[in-house]
């Protein structure tokens, strides 16, 4: 089988043709869309891997006008809801946000070769999701619930999802209702946990006149309410276990009985449920149903606390800044190093509940143009001194050449070790000779280093320790 890859990053179709060629594929490379046109012509190509962004078009548009006939993995570096909807609806067979997983470039060549080898063409995923709501991250744990959303949405299988409160669980849930077939029809949620358990069957199922006292007239539970669509049940874990029998007759025969009812009426309902519970240790304590629990538990949907995926917690800051200040009407202030620094290290209990509060708190109490680490501090609760809650050293360089390092993308780095080297050395350098006032001794002494050393390393980075001493003259 033979792959034409198409990048106009030279490390990106290195290591493709490398990791494609090793495991028994042809492959051939192309650095702008035309040149892919062109090799398109003059060979048989069985499958395609192409960039979203080339120098001289769109990978996106050149899908929307059919120039390939074949299997595409559209590669992109903007990983987003957004992005993986575009590419699903172009007709890409599948999507791979940067950077991505090499053992995951090789399965989907794979799982091309034997459709081609037929003559049959390999189905691609289903469709995608728009971006909706604080769905934002390009950790590989959201880019993964990113794809399993999309493969499920189209579907009318019950799925549970499950998370800590405040993850978003809700927001997933009306995603998966807005790409479905039953985006036309009403989405209707309900925690179970805010209704008195006397109260609940009713607003579930519904009740006749005269069912209980007070029932003056017929009512519609959710069930019906929700007919042709989707019920999101919240919180399912605490639903009473008389109501969980009903709930699993209704799951298993599609019909719904009204309170003080004698008659089945049928539904045709989409079932979400939402737990921020282990329902397993439910179940063994004898507080959940089994039997339910498996007729729920059919597409498994779990969403990550932020502490599990810091990375993206930055990206999601600043989505959520622009977000309050156009709600607010407001200028959007920036949010400096430090402040997304101290934002990176805090736990999040309430996750992107708390995150949200805490960002529309700074969008509307920072006074200037910038958000600091002290505007942070304050907005999380933080009273004692701003510096205390800084990140440790280790903690900071480690952030920042993961940082660094992510931004290579996949070209080779050679001597990482030299290269680090070269970066850290010359600011540290500096530094001593500012504290030292460009005295070389004092600087080699505070370092730990021979004088011969520091005056070879200022050389070598044409580092002229006058400077510093002109410096603090005129200070």
């Amino acid at each position: 089988m033979r792959i034409l890859v198409v990048d106009d990053d030279h490390g990106i179709r290195w290591v493709l043709a490398r990791v494609l060629g090793e495991a028994g594929f042809d492959v051939c490379q192309a650095e702008t869309l035309q040149e892919a046109i062109d090799i398109r012509a003059k060979q048989a190509i069985d499958m395609v891997f192409l960039d979203v962004h080339l120098p001289d078009g769109n990978g996106l548009e050149a899908m929307n006008q059919g120039l390939f006939g074949m299997p595409v993995v559209l590669l992109t570096a903007e990983t987003t809801f957004d992005k993986a909807a575009e590419a699903y609806r172009s007709g890409a067979f599948d999507y791979l946000p940067k950077p991505f997983d090499l053992d995951e470039v090789r399965a989907l060549a794979q799982r091309v070769a034997p459709q081609q080898a037929t003559g049959h063409q390999a189905s691609k995923p289903a469709a995608a999701i728009a971006p909706q709501g604080l769905i934002v991250g390009r950790s590989p744990s959201m880019q993964q619930l990113f794809r399993t959303l999309g493969r499920v949405a189209m579907s009318d299988l019950t799925v549970l999802i499950t998370g800590e409160s405040g993850t978003g669980k809700e927001v997933v849930a009306r995603v998966l209702h807005e790409q479905s077939r039953r985006a036309g029809g009403p989405f209707v949620a309900i925690n179970t946990a805010a209704i008195p358990s006397e109260l609940l069957e009713s607003e579930l199922f519904g009740h006749e006149r005269g069912a209980f006292t007070g029932a003056d007239r017929s009512r519609i539970g959710c069930f019906e309410q929700a007919d042709g669509g989707t019920l999101f049940l919240d919180e399912i874990g605490d639903m009473p276990a008389g109501l969980q029998v009903k709930l699993l007759r209704v799951l298993e025969e599609g019909t719904i009985q009204r309170v003080g009812g004698r008659d089945s009426r049928p539904v045709n309902v989409r079932v979400l449920a939402a737990t921020h519970q282990e329902l397993q240790k439910k179940i063994d304590q004898g507080s959940f149903r089994e039997d339910l629990y498996y007729r729920l538990n059919v597409i498994p949907v779990h969403i990550p606390p932020l502490r599990e995926r810091r990375d993206d917690i930055r990206e999601l800051a600043e989505f959520l800044l622009a977000e309050a200040a156009r709600e607010l009407g407001l200028e959007a202030p920036i949010l400096l190093d430090d402040a997304l620094g101290l934002l990176e290290s805090h736990d999040w209990p309430g996750n992107v509940r708390e995150l949200k509060n805490t960002v529309r708190r700074l969008a509307v109490l920072t006074p200037g143009s910038t958000i600091n680490l002290t505007d942070v501090a304050l907005a999380l609760g933080n009273t004692g001194d701003a510096a205390a809650n800084e990140e440790t050293l280790s903690t900071a360089v480690s952030r920042c050449m993961k940082r660094y390092l992510d931004g290579l993308g996949y070209a080779r780095a050679n001597n990482l070790y030299r290269h680090m080297l070269g970066e850290v050395e010359p600011p540290l350098l500096r530094l001593a000779l500012e504290r030292c006032k460009g005295n070389q001794i004092k600087a080699a002494e505070m370092l730990g280093l021979n004088r011969n050393t520091i005056r070879k390393l200022l050389r070598q980075y044409e580092i002229d320790p006058r400077a510093f001493r002109d410096h603090a003259a005129e200070s």
